[in-house]
């Protein structure tokens, strides 16, 4: 089949379907091998291959994961430990193009089938999972059923569920990180912030998801319509994996006992500047004066915890961090954190939404070491954390 033959209305409305049902059941459960398997086998079905693999690169030579669909579990277990990654497993993941092939038997990169018990496989098509440039991972599927080969139609639908089933992985394993990560003291506004900050964008993601699947279910499948949800299902999905993304970095804080307070605030700052959208500058208004490890920790937690809310709420291109000693005298250490960003109005905000933009937690820390923390806003006009902390 040619690509002119291809009917992409209804080759869109299959991948949509898989795409569909991916998102539902990571909206149910977000562990990276529950995805990878759902993922895969989504894949598998919608080719119709006998087998399929998803794997994921440990950037040693080898796979962190890779999982399988159409093999039972006792030729799972004869096949061993994880492969390597070589020939054209290794190939999916250092090229950016995919690749199918009638016979991969005849493929100069073919290294034959090792251990002796592995199925014997003719037709494949693989295909590299990008996201942002990146191959985090890779379709393996082969053996087409009830065909010689995978053609252009098959090729063109995996080409459609790749990109959604990047956002999925990223998210997935993003998620399993922020799991494993504790910090003593801090598990419980993680879990305050994990859960403000994904419930609701979860549970949307969810609806959406099942809409579209409502809309592909019927007599006359509404592809629009599905098409719509599904991409404001992965829209939402991306903002939560942006929102996951945050929290492990501000998990992982730099060294203040190396680097001080300023060189700590200087490599978050590069973090950010690096991970988001946003122009970070950092000004340092004349020499500080020394100061307690836990006055540093503070200053430099509200610091992250202010830069979290312009990356998710501010729609902010700019944030400018400033910290000096007021009227360099050394008795108060002064901290502003300015956005050029939506803005909103401080009088209006209530206990809950308060605590979602972490305006209490920042508060919170300030009063720990003895200073006090304001806020300066105006919807349209950008946003100023002002800290004073009193220094001895």
């Amino acid at each position: 089949m040619e690509s002119g033959d291809v009917d992409d209305e209804a080759v869109r409305a299959r991948a949509m379907a898989a795409v569909s049902d991916a998102l539902v059941g990571a909206a149910t459960d977000l562990s990276l091998d529950a995805v990878l398997e759902r993922l895969v086998s989504a894949a598998r079905n919608l080719v119709g291959a006998r087998y399929a693999a998803l794997g994921v690169p440990d950037g040693e030579g080898g796979f962190a994961r890779f999982i399988t669909a159409g093999m039972d579990d006792e030729l799972v277990e004869a096949l061993g430990p994880l492969p390597r990654s070589h020939g054209l497993l290794d190939a999916m993941l250092t090229q950016p193009e995919p690749y199918r092939t009638a016979d991969i038997r005849l493929d100069p990169r073919f290294r034959g089938w090792w251990p002796s018990r592995h199925p014997d496989m003719r037709s494949f098509l693989g295909y590299p999972i990008l996201l942002r440039g990146d191959i985090i991972g890779a379709f393996y599927l082969t053996d087409k059923i009830g065909a010689e080969e995978f053609d252009v139609t098959d090729e063109h639908l995996i080409s459609i569920f790749v990109p959604h089933a990047a956002v999925l992985v990223e998210h997935a394993r993003l998620y399993e990180q922020s799991r494993e990560l504790s910090v003593a003291g801090e598990r419980d506004r993680i879990s305050r912030e994990l859960h403000d900050a994904l419930t609701q964008t979860l549970f949307g993601a969810r609806l959406a998801v099942q809409t579209a699947a409502h809309a592909l279910g019927t007599d006359t499948p509404d592809v629009s319509t599905a098409s719509e949800r599904v991409g404001r299902a992965s829209r939402l999905l991306d903002e939560a994996f942006g929102e996951l993304r945050t929290l492990i970095y501000d998990l992982q804080p730099p060294d203040l006992a190396v680097d001080g307070l300023v060189g700590a605030l200087r490599k978050h700052l590069d973090l950010v500047g690096r991970t988001s959208e946003l122009t970070v500058s950092l000004a340092v208004s004349g020499a500080l004066p020394s100061l307690p490890a836990e006055t540093e920790r503070q200053l430099l937690r509200i610091v992250q915890e202010a830069l979290a809310n312009v990356v998710r709420h501010a729609s902010a291109s700019k944030v400018t961090v400033t910290v000096g000693a007021r009227n360099g005298k050394g008795h108060v250490v002064v901290l502003d954190i300015t956005d050029d960003g939506v803005g909103f109005d401080p009088s209006s905000m209530g206990g809950v939404r308060s605590r979602r933009l972490g305006l209490t937690s920042m508060s919170d820390r300030a009063h720990a070491v003895g200073g006090k923390l304001t806020i300066r806003s105006a919807p349209g006009e950008g946003t100023t954390i002002h800290a004073e902390v009193p220094v001895g």
